[in-house]
């Protein structure tokens, strides 16, 4: 019984799966093809009602023809101007996908046209979303081009570099102490090239995520403090006095490798840019759901103008390159930062310094 009843239900529907197709727009149409219809065969019996009336009835055949002929005309005038009235618009849609499957991003589809702003709102909707998506793909298209262009250049400038030391030690006739500098230059431009693949695969690897893994609470404040240390060498070498008397005790829940990152390109920069004997101060507050890190150097600062930019990929306020970095570490820390729900501010005065802030949620039960 029961499987009988099953194979009843799958064949019937097997007979209504063409139903499945109607939707609303299906709908539409069709009530506008039966209002045509409907007008056309009112149009009919009037004309014959008021022929008979004028003729006493005795309406022959020719003035009935007649009259069905101009209703006919009329009901093709109204479907004319009614499909029109709807499919305009979806024929301007079908010609500007078309352009964009050639490659053109840059095509819009006016809506405010007075046939676009009076279809059926499902095509508003369609013309509207199409707009969306075509800035969008612009946008990417823009970003990519703009991406390949300033990679190529940043690999371009330290493989050259390294190819012209590299020839002068196989051609010889250099003292040790050029071979010694040569390849010094040849070491720390290939450790360059090692960063920044590194930095560029880590910052798509992270666009493309939504989710991030391994996340576990840890202490916060533990990390600072090793981060630092790691980099002892540089601060030692410059004397730079540092300060992290202000670092509280803080836990966070998130990825604990990802979230080094944040911390090692914004303490490099720091001492990067602070001169010898100058000083970086590091604190960290929690206030109630959020932790604020901040870390202030007083290095040279940073102009204004640069300021709107330090975020962007491959942008580097130190146009002479004088201190070496390849303008990702500053995206990867806003990104990792967005991520982890927090966000990051600067601000900074020329000859004075900057000031790094960095707010995120503390752990909780409800994080976790």
């Amino acid at each position: 019984m029961k499987r009988a009843l099953k194979k009843l239900k799958q064949r019937l529907k097997h007979i209504f799966k063409p139903f499945d197709r109607v939707n609303r727009l299906g709908m539409k149409m069709m009530i506008f093809t039966l209002l045509i219809i409907v007008a056309s065969d009112v149009l009919t019996f009037t004309s014959t009602i008021v022929i008979g009336f004028v003729t006493d009835g005795a309406a022959d055949i020719s003035t009935v023809i007649g009259s069905v002929g101009a209703s006919i005309l009329i009901g093709a005038i109204m479907a004319f101007f009614v499909t029109n009235t709807i499919l305009k618009p979806l024929s301007s849609l079908t010609k500007a996908t078309r352009r964009v499957r050639n490659g053109d991003y840059s095509v819009k589809v006016d809506e405010n046209d007075f046939l676009t702003r009076h279809t059926l709102k499902e095509l508003q909707r369609l013309i509207s979303d199409f707009n969306i998506m075509t800035e969008e793909l612009a946008n990417t298209e823009l970003f990519r081009n703009d991406f390949v262009s300033n990679f190529s250049h940043e690999f371009k400038t330290p493989l050259s570099s390294i190819s012209g030391f590299a020839r002068q030690l196989c051609e010889g006739d250099l003292s040790k102490e050029q071979q010694r500098e040569f390849s010094r230059i040849i070491l720390e431009e290939a450790e360059y090239l090692s960063s920044l693949t590194a930095n560029t695969q880590l910052l798509t690897s992270l666009d493309n995520k939504g989710i991030i893994a391994d996340k576990k609470p840890y202490s916060l404040d533990e990390q600072l403090r090793n981060c630092m240390l790691s980099l002892e060498p540089v601060w030692s070498e410059k004397k730079i006095e540092l300060n992290m008397s202000e670092v509280d005790e803080a836990t966070l829940y998130f990825n604990e490798q990802l979230m080094s990152h944040v911390w090692h390109n914004l303490f490099d920069n720091a001492l990067k840019f602070t001169p010898n004997g100058g000083s970086i101060d590091v604190s960290m507050k929690q206030d109630g759901e959020w932790i604020t890190v901040v870390i202030s150097d007083s290095g040279c600062g940073i102009s204004e103008e640069a300021l709107e930019h330090i975020f962007e990929k491959f942008y580097q306020a130190d146009r002479s390159h004088a201190s070496k970095g390849n303008g990702l570490g500053l995206p990867l820390v806003k990104k990792i930062v967005e991520l982890s729900g927090g966000k990051v501010a600067v601000s900074s005065e020329l000859g004075k310094g900057t000031t790094f802030t960095v707010t995120l949620p503390a752990y909780s039960i409800r994080t976790a």
